[in-house]
């Protein structure tokens, strides 16, 4: 009988403590994604102990021109004085978009190649692309087919190549490498997703989710090119990684959307 009389009592405290909580959660989640938002350019996305590419592009061969700007991966990394050092990035996505900053070429250097391979460089998914004529950044995306899904703390590698010529009758090219991984989608970023939303982006970098960061923020401005607030956070989370020259630089294309 005082069991009886015990249980509603516990009902009672739960239901009435309950709606005190929730709002708690929520609050103390937006507040660490308005901070986030106001500090992108002090994130740190960090070595990670794991393989590292080229984050700037060198020719692999002497028959390419000398460009005024290197080709270059919106990756993490560092430079050095002889190579620039890309780290490994961060995704929870099966189909991750890769962004890379293209400088004025010359008139005869449209011919550009993006290529997906796992850990022990074996080719998942190689396309050749027609390469804007104009500098500026654009996006590689992996089609949506289940063959070219990226697998769970699985590590990819990926290789952008401008050719200097026509690919069948040359093998020289500039190329950045760098390194991806995917991580799973916890509980806990899922409910910060959802609280940060649309601008997921906030969320993603608070948690060195650098891959998503970078896209979502990407694909904002690119439908809201007129907003300074998504302008100063795409300065700011570039500067996080030390690309902050390529801020003001435009968005002028994106590969492999396609299903």
């Amino acid at each position: 009988m005082k069991l009886a009389g015990v249980i509603p009592m516990i009902v009672f405290c739960v239901a009435s403590n309950s709606p005190q909580v929730q709002p708690q959660v929520a609050q103390s989640v937006k507040n660490r994604i308005a901070n986030t938002q106001n500090r992108l350019d002090k994130l740190n996305f960090p070595r990670t102990g794991a393989p590292t590419g080229r984050r700037q592009g060198g020719a692999s061969r002497n028959g390419c021109p000398d460009l005024k700007q290197p080709v270059s991966a919106l990756v993490p990394g560092e430079g050095t004085v002889n190579e620039s050092i890309s780290f490994l990035t961060i995704t929870v996505s099966e189909y991750p978009t890769f962004w890379v900053y293209l400088p004025e070429l010359p008139t005869n250097l449209r011919s550009g190649e993006f290529i997906f391979q796992d850990e022990r460089g074996k080719n998942i998914y190689k396309t050749p692309l027609k390469l804007p004529d104009r500098s500026g950044i654009i996006g590689m995306t992996l089609p949506q087919n289940p063959q070219y899904a990226l697998k769970q703390d699985n590590k990819y590698q990926w290789y952008f190549k401008v050719y200097c010529g026509n690919p069948e009758n040359t093998s020289d090219y500039y190329y950045v490498k760098a390194w991806v991984q995917k991580v799973a989608l916890t509980p806990n970023l899922e409910s910060q997703l959802k609280v940060a939303k649309p601008k997921e982006y906030t969320a993603y970098a608070a948690n060195q989710i650098w891959q998503d960061a970078l896209t979502n923020l990407a694909d904002m401005r690119r439908t809201n090119s007129g907003s300074s607030v998504l302008a100063q956070d795409w300065t700011n989370l570039l500067k996080a990684v030390g690309l902050e020259e390529f801020a003001t630089a435009p968005i002028v294309g994106r590969y492999g959307l396609e299903r």
